[in-house]
């Protein structure tokens, strides 16, 4: 029983390697150093033809990597229908073309889809295309090198936030899409409840209206996991979670989305802004180091750069410093800062470039417009430990904070509105303090890689007007 399960395993393994061989980015990895006797098969799609006078030369992607693999078919092994953004499988010998580029030298070759770029395909062959085109077409925006680059990046910054955490020991919870709390009582929430009148009517009861009764209590998409993660974080210590969150907010800006991905974690026995500041620092540190370090080819090639800010200790401020700044330069500003209120993005930018473009974060902030669940400064009981850090391009990126763990004083900012006795039931058993931070994933792109639209950093961008696919 036992050899015949390891040959089994061994056979897989085996069958896996052979598999992985016809993926371009291992092909392009290969360095010839001894001749390739065997045949190789790929698949992809064309993005280049070239012909000659006995063979014809194509250049196809699998998307695996940006670079291409080059094909040589003989003029007598062209497949019919060949044509730029086809897709095809060809096989052959892998050998170094005279100007030393690998390629393959198929012994025959198939189209598997045809592309005729005369009946509608939006995308011609070398024809750049500006960002605003390619949103007219999502479900062919990924055949874009520009695009799938981003992909590939996001791909691998997504791996990097999760190393990340669980090098420093955090642990990854799944929080509820489906929340009854608005964490952030701002109101911009969607409704959840069944589209079938016939379900909503047969568990209809006296008294509700048809948004409570199949959860008896309204349900909403949620605009964070933060409250979830304080529950678990009293009993795990160090908790993480990166997922889909929700906000219907009536803006197309270049700053916001209807759906986007964040990044939030939260960590007990905590009760200074500093500590949180220092996780908000390595995460977003760490993941563009890994960025550049796994990537370097796709980052160049949607223009992006080494960040200047990257060896750079990030600054800090209090936010009584910030007015401060901002006012003895109101010369410089379109809209001036009035003490108490929000900083506006003009401000936020403007902080960050009079930080010599090194992001920076501004703590200590007025209680009056902050949530409810951000606890007193100690030192003065005006203000609140909360935090955001400001970056060149989109300015808010992270917003954070110490938590209320005083239950009198919790219960006496809880909003009347708000299902919330088991939040503060939570400062009753044990309880401990708690800090923690979220990051629109989104935006952090945006920062890193230099893309002006966020919704050029997501595969398939939501906005008020706009739920295409």
């Amino acid at each position: 029983m036992f050899p015949r399960y390891v040959k089994k395993l061994f056979c897989t393994r085996k069958y896996i390697l052979k598999h992985d061989i016809h993926n371009v980015s291992r092909i392009l990895d290969i360095t010839l150093e001894k001749p390739v006797e065997k045949s190789t098969k790929v698949q992809g799609w064309v993005y280049a033809i070239r012909k000659m006078k006995q063979n014809i030369f194509i250049d196809i992607s699998d998307g695996s990597t940006n670079e291409m693999l080059q094909v040589v078919i003989p003029k007598s092994a062209k497949p019919a229908n060949l044509t730029y953004g086809s897709s095809i499988n060809a096989e052959g010998v892998l050998a170094l073309a005279p100007n030393g580029r690998l390629e393959l030298r198929a012994t025959e070759a198939h189209v598997l889809g045809t592309c005729d770029v005369t009946e509608g395909y939006p995308l011609q062959p070398k024809k750049p295309y500006d960002a605003e085109y390619m949103r007219q077409c999502l479900h062919l925006r990924p055949r874009a090198q520009e695009f799938s680059s981003l992909l590939r990046l996001r791909d691998l910054a997504t791996t990097a936030i999760n190393n990340h955490f669980r090098n420093r020991n955090f642990i990854n919870i799944h929080t509820p899409v489906i929340t009854s709390n608005d964490c952030e009582g701002a109101g911009e929430v969607f409704t959840i409840k069944p589209d079938s009148k016939e379900v909503l009517e047969t568990m209809k009861r006296d008294g509700m209206s048809l948004d409570e009764v199949y959860f008896n209590s309204k349900a909403f998409l949620t605009v964070s996991g933060q409250l979830h993660l304080e529950v678990v974080a009293r009993s795990l210590s160090k908790v993480y979670t990166f997922g889909p969150t929700f906000r219907a907010e009536n803006s197309k800006s270049r700053l916001h989305l209807s759906e986007f991905y964040m990044i939030e974690a939260e960590k007990a026995f905590v009760s200074n802004i500093e500590e949180i500041a220092e996780e908000v620092e390595l995460l977003v540190k760490n993941v563009t180091k890994d960025m550049i370090e796994h990537n370097l080819t796709d980052f160049h090639y949607i223009g992006a750069s080494e960040p200047e800010w990257l060896n750079h200790k990030f600054g800090c401020m209090t936010y009584d410093e910030a007015v401060d700044i901002l006012n003895n330069h109101v010369i410089e500003l379109q809209h001036p800062m009035k003490y108490g209120n929000a900083l506006s993005k003009e401000h936020e930018l403007f902080l960050v470039k009079h930080n010599n473009n090194i992001p920076v974060f501004v703590i200590n902030w007025p209680k009056e417009d902050k949530p409810f669940y951000m606890k007193e400064c100690s030192h003065d009981s005006s203000k609140v430990a909360g935090l955001d850090l400001l970056v060149p391009i989109v300015g808010e990126l992270v917003g954070g904070s110490i938590r209320e763990d005083d239950y009198e004083k919790l219960k006496l900012k809880l909003p009347s509105t708000h299902n919330l006795s088991w939040y503060l039931e939570l400062r009753k058993y044990g309880n401990v303090p708690t800090g923690g931070f979220g990051m629109g994933f989104e935006r952090f792109l945006q920062c890193v890689l230099g893309i002006p639209n966020i919704k050029d950093t997501i595969p398939f961008p939501r906005w008020p007007h706009n739920c295409n696919l």
